[in-house]
């Protein structure tokens, strides 16, 4: 009986060291610990997806999920970076225009930026592919604006809907300076060839709807510092600020990443050439690239990788890891989307978190602990999730 029993219990304890669970991958961590004891004040929220291929290679896909609720809100910050790019590549597929046909941007009123000349493209001229790139490599705040510009309000809405995302709200520009329905106008761009000879022309747009924010008022905080340097004793209020589901970021990198195995009425209307560079930059270091070059000291390889590496500024030698990944952070909010993949290992899984650093719950006073707190564990987050994919059985 005693034979029996002893048996038994080994075996439970392999059944249960083979199934996936989230608290037994913060246990394994006093930083992943801290932060699941916390996980209210953190407005903490995780999804992980297994993917296993069959036979045929086709992946299918297994997700958990950790306190993942829409109407939690976080500020998604430069998450809205991800489908602004994927719409931009549709409308320029739409139009039949290359990605890196040259655009200018005009400007038809005070808030709007003029933009020409880009002295850190090879053609010393910007294009989308350029501000893609920019945006991809280190979240480039001045290169959204031109695209989200580019993009249009209504039409950006209008076709996130149709792809089965309603609820996503990009209303707004990164380079300040526009307020009410200016965020809403969009401005005049036009195309041209090498020689600088006209292609076509796209007028100022301004959005003839009211995107109102899909889970109602958003307060966060006790108090914030406006942009005047005044301190109001009272909650920011985001409701008129972008907002995206942890949810959707997930399921729209994941349409990307695995565009041949989704059903066609999701799929994006890109080239697949324009696809596979958008996957390319988004998956790229800074120093691994030409136009634009970037200071390594500055932009280190894990400037936006915060899985795995987030918490160091070393050289990422692992050339058989690749993370493909788009990042957001602002007012305390630190977030990360990201597949992961280790070919020679055959390895891959996608994994999503948002972290709320904001101890003093005081939001612009420059007091986040996103270096003490959010990057220490989406990086330990990510090593854990790793480590436990490199020993799952497939």
């Amino acid at each position: 009986m005693k034979k029996i029993s002893a048996i038994f219990f080994i075996i439970l304890a392999s059944t249960l060291k083979s199934q996936f669970s989230f608290e037994s991958i913060f246990r394994t961590s006093p930083v992943l610990q801290k932060a699941a004891e916390n996980h209210v004040p953190y407005r903490l929220q995780i999804i992980y997806t297994q993917i296993d291929r069959d036979e045929n290679g086709t992946p299918h896909f297994k997700n958990y999920y950790y306190h993942t609720d829409s109407s939690l809100y976080f500020y998604c910050a430069s998450l809205v970076k991800l489908p602004t790019s994927i719409l931009a590549l549709e409308s320029l597929n739409e139009l039949g225009l290359d990605r890196n046909t040259i655009m200018f941007t005009d400007s038809a009123n005070a808030c709007q930026h003029t933009c020409k000349k880009d002295t850190s493209s090879e053609t010393g001229y910007p294009s989308l592919a350029h501000y893609i790139r920019k945006m991809a490599l280190v979240s480039d705040n001045l290169a959204f604006g031109r695209v989200y510009e580019f993009v249009g309000v209504d039409h950006m809405h209008d076709r996130l809907q149709e792809l089965g995302f309603p609820n996503m709200r990009i209303v707004h520009r990164f380079d300040g300076g526009c307020k009410g329905t200016e965020n809403i106008t969009t401005n005049p761009v036009s195309f041209y060839n090498k020689d600088l000879k006209l292609i076509m022309q796209r007028p100022q747009q301004t959005s003839t709807h009211v995107y109102t924010n899909p889970i109602g008022q958003v307060l966060v905080g006790k108090a914030y510092y406006n942009a005047q340097n005044k301190k109001i004793n009272q909650p920011k209020d985001f409701t008129n600020m972008n907002y995206i589901a942890l949810k959707d970021i997930h399921e729209m990198l994941r349409r990307l990443v695995f565009q041949p195995y989704t059903e066609k009425s999701r799929q994006y209307n890109i080239r697949e050439s324009d696809r596979l560079f958008l996957l390319d930059y988004l998956t790229r270091y800074p120093s691994q690239s030409d136009y634009p070059h970037y200071d390594p000291k500055t932009y280190y390889d894990s400037y936006k990788k915060y899985f795995i590496f987030g918490d160091s500024k070393k050289p990422i030698t692992d050339s058989s890891l690749s993370i493909t990944n788009i990042v957001g952070q602002s007012y305390g909010f630190m977030s990360d989307c990201a597949y992961i993949r280790n070919k020679t290992k055959h390895v891959e899984f996608m994994l999503s978190a948002v972290i709320y650093a904001n101890a003093d719950e005081i939001i612009n006073d420059g007091k986040y602990e996103y270096n003490t707190v959010a990057l220490p564990f989406l990086a330990e987050l990510g090593r854990r999730i790793y480590a436990y994919e490199l020993t799952r059985k497939r």
